[in-house]
C-alpha cells in the first residue's frame, strides 16, 4: 500500500458569475455571507459534497471507492456491511466497535479515508478522523447578494388559472472569487489508509468538482488554480498559515467593482517558500 510520507497544504481558488455558489437555508436560501464584513462564503461540507459527486462519477463504486455520504442512504445499513463481511454481530453505540470494521470502512469508502466519518450509530462502526480537512471558502472581496424576480406560465393548482402566471425569487451572485484552504495529514493518513493514488484523485476532484455540477442556481462555477504545498517530511517543514499567507490576491482596479477571474492577480511569493517547501501548480 503505497501510503502518504509528506505532509502538504494547499488552496483552492474558484470563482462564481450570476450564480448562488452556497445558499443558507436559515436566510431564504441567500448565498451565505459573513455579515460582519460582507464577504461570501462557502461551506467546507458544500466542498466535500461536489469531491464526493465527482469520485462517484469518476469511479462508479468500484472496489475500494464507494461513497459513504450520499443521497437515499440508510448509514446503519452500509455500516452492517462491516460485520456482514467479518461474519460478526454488529455492535452497536453502547459497545466498542471493532477495530477491523473500522478499516473495513476505511478501505471500502473514499470519503471515510478521506475525510473522516462519525460512524457510532445503532450499528457502531467507530469514528475516524481524516486525513484531508477543509476550511470554509471565503471570498476575496465582500459579495453583493442580489435578488432576481423570475416567473413562470404555468401554475400549480387549478384554483390559479385565472392568474396565468406565477412570480418567484432566486438570489446570486454577480461574481466572487473564493478562496479555499486545506490541509492533509500524512499521519492520519495512515490510520485510515489514505493513498499517494488517493491524493492523486483528490486533486483531480478538486479541479473538477464543479464540471458536473452545473445548474441554474449554480451559475457558470469554475475551479481557476489549485495551488499545493508539498513538505519534505511527514511532520512538515513549516507551519500552514506562513504558506498560505505567500499567495497575494489583489483587483487590479480597486475602484471598479470585480466582474471576471482576470479582474484579479495572483502571486506567489515564491522567494520567500521555506526550505523543506515545494510548490506544485494545477490549472
Amino acid at each position: 500500500m503505497n501510503l502518504l510520507d509528506k505532509r502538504y497544504e494547499f488552496v483552492v481558488l474558484f470563482d462564481v458569475e450570476n450564480g448562488n455558489p452556497n445558499g443558507d437555508p436559515d436566510a431564504g436560501n441567500m448565498p451565505r455571507i459573513d455579515y460582519e464584513t460582507g464577504h461570501g462564503i462557502v461551506t467546507d461540507v458544500c466542498i466535500k459534497r461536489k469531491v464526493r459527486n465527482y469520485i462517484e462519477i469518476k469511479k462508479n463504486d468500484s472496489v475500494g471507492y464507494r461513497i459513504y455520504i450520499k443521497e437515499g442512504v440508510v448509514l446503519n445499513n452500509i455500516n452492517k456491511e462491516a460485520y456482514e463481511y467479518l461474519n460478526e454481530t454488529p455492535r452497536d453505540k453502547k459497545q466498542k466497535p471493532n477495530e477491523k470494521a473500522t478499516q473495513f470502512m476505511c478501505k471500502n469508502f473514499y470519503d471515510v479515508r478521506a475525510f473522516g466519518a462519525v460512524m457510532s450509530t445503532d450499528v457502531n462502526c467507530g469514528q475516524v478522523r481524516g486525513p484531508v480537512q477543509l476550511n470554509f471558502a471565503r471570498s476575496i472581496d465582500p459579495i453583493f447578494q442580489q435578488e432576481i424576480s423570475i416567473t413562470r406560465m404555468a401554475v400549480t393548482n387549478e384554483k390559479d388559472i385565472e392568474k396565468e402566471r406565477t412570480i418567484g425569487r432566486k438570489y446570486i451572485v454577480p461574481y466572487g472569487l473564493y478562496k479555499l484552504e486545506g490541509y492533509v495529514s500524512a499521519y492520519f493518513a495512515e490510520k485510515t489508509y489514505f493513498t499517494k493514488e488517493d491524493l492523486e484523485l483528490l486533486w483531480e476532484a478538486l479541479v473538477n468538482m464543479f464540471e458536473h455540477d452545473h445548474s441554474a442556481a449554480r451559475g457558470k462555477m469554475t475551479v481557476r488554480k489549485l495551488i499545493i504545498f508539498e513538505h519534505q517530511s511527514k511532520l512538515g517543514n513549516a507551519p500552514a498559515h506562513i504558506l498560505f499567507d505567500l499567495i497575494k490576491i489583489k483587483r487590479k482596479n480597486p475602484d471598479t467593482p470585480p466582474r471576471f477571474y482576470c479582474d484579479y492577480e495572483v502571486v506567489i511569493d515564491k522567494d520567500s517558500l521555506p526550505e523543506g517547501v515545494s510548490i506544485i501548480e494545477k490549472v
